[in-house]
């Protein structure tokens, strides 16, 4: 059985940037040279905090968390050698609301990461994936 087909286009826009996404919707630069946007693997990076994110947000408002504010920084350690891949991957999760406690915060960062995340479960297994937790 095939699961869903994302596509999406990527056109060239001179020197090392490209612009993509879903044909007729909104799309994103990436900057590979990192001077005008987000190269791939900061890309990357960013996308795996944003789907984390978004589990996070959702698994909150099923535990009725009142959340106020998330912030999510995201460190990754590559490879020296080519093809410079991640070897490890850390979170650190900023997190304020009502009704949230340690416990709580733990239980839908750990969904996320181990379960939920599309975009982690997309990446090479041996990567290893870690965070820190800071409630206010």
């Amino acid at each position: 059985m095939a699961g869903e087909t994302k596509r999406l286009a990527v056109v060239w826009e001179g020197g090392m940037r490209f612009r993509g996404g879903e044909p007729g919707g909104p799309t994103a630069l990436v900057d590979a040279d990192n001077a005008e946007a987000p190269g791939p693997m900061l890309t990357l990076l960013l996308a795996a905090a944003a789907c984390s994110g978004a589990d996070v947000v959702s698994l909150f408002e099923k535990m009725r968390v009142d959340l106020e504010s998330l912030r999510i920084e995201v460190a990754g350690v590559r490879s020296e050698s080519v093809p410079r891949r991640f070897l490890r991957i850390r979170f650190a999760f900023h997190i304020r609301g009502g009704g949230l406690d340690e416990v709580k915060a733990r239980r839908a960062i750990d969904l996320s990461l181990e379960k939920y995340c599309s975009v982690l479960h997309s990446l090479a297994p041996d990567i290893a994936v870690e965070y820190d937790l800071h409630l206010a």
